[in-house]
């Protein structure tokens, strides 16, 4: 025991001494301001769920991805050392501590606090055994007719292998004797609950609905798939494997780079198991053939409590039921952007070539974005058509205009990242549909995943003259996302956008190298080195006497090099305040070599996603918006994108955007120097709640913002 404390105090004092914060262990952190937002009080029951929902998936993407990517380098004995100088195995062991932590935390929560307001919110999450007899007959046919048909048992034993257990989905291991086996030898066989099926089935009962969770019918009636022999054990499970891989270049990109990426999908679900949660009180028998059949010991398993349920995703079932709509946040109607009060009105082509227009979702609508991509499939006068896919909708009118713009003869180029996590196969599928239809499609480019989000329509005129209209943007192209989403985006015809955005594209869609871009920085060739450099500069105006200071807005920061010259920038006397969402790496406030950096994160109704860079510039501030975060990944493994804003009076909105985010004392939280987290306080003051209050942001607020 002694040694054990001794080993865990040596632990933290390591993590404490690092000048850095662990990259997993901060993202957990992030986790946590999630799962606070489940026990809002002031939300109702149904979005309370929605967060603890959300909390689950994330932990599964976390489990897959970042725990994943350690057992690369654990299975295949790589040296690899955390942010804080943890080696892989004693990391192994403090992070999966830390997420079996947070899981507790969350089923506490769902059984303590949640649980108990189901009855008076018209629901229940009903056992089989509560059910009436009327009902237990419904219920007991609906597993006769549609779930026993589908139902395969995998028995494992000297005569058959060990079956191919599918990732992120509900299993049996049902453990069976046979009496008339003379070794009365125990076997186990394995159910997959199958997924195409609701996850509750439901029934009304006195003026509520009822849902039974499709495990517990098949509990009750699993009999019926094991005749003449004991049943002694039946036990509910669920497992991540490991999905992290890298995805490398095919010289023949038609057929093997495409087939790599279809194999590789499939690794996902043959990958190694990192986690299993399993309920309480499993077979013992069973465990012990588990772990050593997946190399697992106890860090890597998580017990559910009986009255908790595995996989909170399925409450999405009851969250999204059409009876409960009224009950759900609805967020407010979209507002027209400042700079096209117009909207709806006008012919968003000419408008274009009076003026830029700055797009703040999803407090403006995604529409105009929409209706210059479908304007331009049918638009006579539209030549061609260039566009950077991320993410799509899954009934997307974005790729239905680009379709129409193809079968209307206009020149259509679609770069299609088909290696987005978790979207893979959608966007595949997309892709492959476009290039039927005659577009040109690019699969992606060499090992780089493309984020960048770029568009390019060309429009020769009646008389002759060429307007190119460009949109550069922090986030996808998906209009289901964009409701949802805080983004942020340039609509624009300036020939310096325009020039820099047809290089771009000749850079990703060919063989190009061009020497200067006047208002992009991109990745992977420069923009590490551009951030650092204009971070540089403060810390020089500021040894100099002049007013400096950095304001960043973005998803997540881990890249050590520009961390390290936020240091320097802050000893030099800059001011350096951070909007970081997600998971952070610098760790603030520390004497002596951060005390000027401040990092806030927020974590809301709206799931923040743009990106904002802003340098004072002694006064002629320089603002940069875009797809990048401030990665290894985003600098090095990334074609991204920033763009300058040099209209003045859109460069005075993003300032306000950054103004407000730091006025914001609802969503926000402040970061500590041990990477934890404090809601911040109101202190007297009135609440400010950024997702309203960009709903009524007007002119005057705008011209007023300033940050330093």
């Amino acid at each position: 025991m002694d040694e054990l404390q001794i080993s865990t105090d040596k632990i933290a004092q390591q993590i404490d001494e690092s000048n850095y914060i662990s990259r997993d262990l901060s993202w957990l952190k992030f986790n946590y301001r999630v799962l606070e937002q489940a026990k809002h009080t002031d939300r109702s029951i149904f979005d309370r769920l929605k967060f603890l929902s959300i909390t689950a998936s994330n932990l599964d993407e976390f489990c897959t991805i970042r725990l994943g990517s350690l057992y690369n380098y654990l299975d295949y004995n790589k040296e690899r050392f955390d942010y804080n100088g943890l080696r892989e195995e004693p990391f192994r062991k403090l992070l999966l501590a830390e997420t079996k932590k947070f899981f507790i935390d969350q089923n506490d929560y769902f059984v303590n606090s949640l649980k108990p307001m189901f009855p008076e919110n018209g629901f229940v999450i009903s056992k089989y055994s509560e059910l009436s007899v009327e009902n237990t007959q419904k219920v007991n046919e609906y597993f006769n007719n549609i779930i026993f048909p589908m139902l395969t048992p995998m028995v494992f034993d000297n005569y058959h292998a060990f079956p191919t257990l599918m990732n992120n989905r509900l299993l049996f291991g049902v453990v069976t004797k046979n009496a008339a086996d003379v070794q009365n030898q125990q076997r186990v066989s394995f159910i997959q609950v199958p997924q195409n099926l609701p996850r509750f089935y439901e029934l009304t009962q006195e003026e509520k609905i009822l849902f039974v969770p499709i495990e517990e019918i098949i509990r009750n009636n699993i009999h019926n798939l094991f005749r003449n022999v004991e049943i002694t054990g039946t036990n509910l499970f669920r497992i991540n494997r490991n999905g992290d891989f890298t995805l490398e270049e095919s010289e023949d990109i038609e057929s093997n780079f495409l087939e790599d990426l279809k194999r590789k999908l499939k690794t996902r679900r043959t990958g190694r198991v990192v986690r299993m949660d399993v309920e309480e009180n499993p077979d013992p028998w069973m465990m012990r053939l588990l772990k050593i059949q997946w190399d697992l010991d106890e860090h890597n398993i998580f017990y559910v409590p009986k009255e908790s349920m595995l996989e909170f995703n399925g409450l999405m079932q009851i969250i999204g039921h059409k009876e409960f709509k009224s009950k759900r946040f609805q967020p407010p109607a979209p507002i027209k952007p400042l700079n096209f009060p117009e909207q709806g009105s006008r012919d968003l082509f000419e408008v274009l070539k009076e003026r830029d227009i700055l797009l703040h979702h999803p407090y403006n609508s995604m529409e105009p974005v929409l209706e210059l991509l479908e304007k331009a499939a049918d638009d006579p006068y539209v030549l061609s058509i260039k566009i950077t896919i991320y993410r799509v909708a899954k009934e997307s009118r974005v790729t239905s205009a680009l379709l129409r713009a193809a079968e209307n003869g206009k020149h259509v180029s679609v770069l299609f990242e088909v290696k987005a996590r978790f979207d893979e196969e959608n966007n595949l599928r997309e892709a492959q549909r476009l290039q039927k239809a005659g577009c040109f499609v690019i699969y992606g480019v060499s090992s780089l995943k493309t984020h960048t989000k770029l568009l390019l329509i060309v429009r020769k005129e009646e008389d002759d003259k060429v307007y190119r209209y460009v949109h550069l943007s922090s986030g996808n192209y998906n209009e289901s996302t964009s409701r949802l989403y805080v983004d942020i985006g340039l609509l624009t015809t300036k020939e310096v956008y325009a020039n820099d955005v047809s290089e771009f594209f000749n850079v990703i869609t060919g063989h190009s190298q061009p020497s200067t871009y006047r208002n992009l920085i991109t990745s992977p060739r420069d923009m590490r080195i551009q951030l650092c450099n204009l971070v540089k500069r403060e810390a020089e105006n500021a040894r100099n006497g002049i007013p400096a200071g950095i304001v960043i807005k973005l998803n997540s920061f881990q890249d050590k090099e520009l961390i390290d010259e936020l240091y320097l920038a802050s000893q030099a006397g800059v001011t350096i305040k951070l909007i970081v969402r997600g998971m952070c790496c610098l760790r603030p406030g520390r004497k002596g070599l951060s005390e000027n950096i401040e990092v806030i994160s927020i974590v809301g109704e709206f799931l923040e996603h743009s990106r904002i860079y802003y340098f004072h510039n002694a006064g002629d501030p320089k603002v940069y918006i875009g797809s990048a975060d401030a990665m290894v990944r985003s600098f090095d493994r990334r074609i991204e994108s920033l763009f300058l804003l040099d209209d003045e009076f859109l460069k005075k909105q993003a300032i306000n955007n950054l103004r407000y985010n730091l006025k914001d004392n609802v969503n926000s939280y402040i970061m500590k120097e041990d990477g934890s987290y404090v809601n911040k306080e109101l202190n007297g003051e009135a609440p400010f709640n950024i997702h309203k209050e960009f709903s009524q942001v007007t002119r005057e607020v705008v011209m007023g913002a300033k940050l330093f």
